[in-house]
């Protein structure tokens, strides 16, 4: 038997989602929660197999209350079940530790597979978080340099050696060799000409005209 907790804000749908899934013969709901607070209580105590939970409750949210149950208890699975899918929602689930993203909306056998696969220590994905998630993963990754690191680039763009920039910044000469290997590292450059000129492709640094 699947043993599960069931955490929702809203009695209606958590009774539901009850129903749902005790009537399937291998999956016995073991506790309820209506808040993430709930929810992790409930599973730390109950040592359920797989926690189904609701993302946006009052008090403690669903992707909260995930990373909270992932590093005290992470022998249990989480599988969101919302009627959220913005990327935003997404990664931060995900990242907070949960092994599925459902919709609330997806067929009653997609539900119950998603859970099934949850609890086999498998990912579940609803069609379209799976293809939202590989489109981000297409886009290229965004580079952000510190304000030092800019200012460092900003002047070896001006034509500055490694000593006058530290005389303008006031620091060490090693300390700016320091910066731009940093730079080269999250630019993927080898040298200070390409780093400069792939600065200003990504948009960090102003094109020189």
């Amino acid at each position: 038997m699947i043993r599960v907790v069931v955490a929702d804000d809203h009695p209606i749908v958590r009774s539901g989602i009850v129903g749902l899934l005790s009537s399937a013969d291998d999956i016995e709901v073991i506790g309820e929660a209506s808040d993430g607070t709930e929810a992790v209580a409930l599973a730390t105590q109950l040592s359920p197999d797989v926690v189904l939970m609701d993302l946006r409750m009052p008090g403690l949210g669903g992707a909260e209350a995930t990373a909270q149950l992932v590093a005290a208890r992470p022998d249990v699975r989480v599988l969101i079940l919302t009627t959220y899918e913005s990327d935003e929602n997404i990664l931060t689930a995900i990242e907070a530790g949960a092994s599925g993203y459902l919709l609330k909306a997806a067929p009653q056998e997609e539900i119950l597979a998603g859970l099934r696969s949850v609890a086999r220590g498998e990912v579940a994905l609803a069609p379209s978080i799976a293809a939202l998630l590989v489109n981000r993963m297409r886009e290229p990754a965004k580079v952000s340099l510190s304000d030092r690191e800019t200012q460092v680039l900003a002047l070896v763009a001006a034509g500055n050696s490694n000593r006058k920039i530290a005389a303008a910044l006031f620091v060490s000469e090693a300390t700016v060799k320091t910066h731009l290997i940093h730079v080269f590292e999250k630019l993927d450059v080898k040298d200070r000409t390409r780093a400069v000129t792939k600065a200003m492709e990504l948009g960090l640094l102003p094109r020189t005209t």
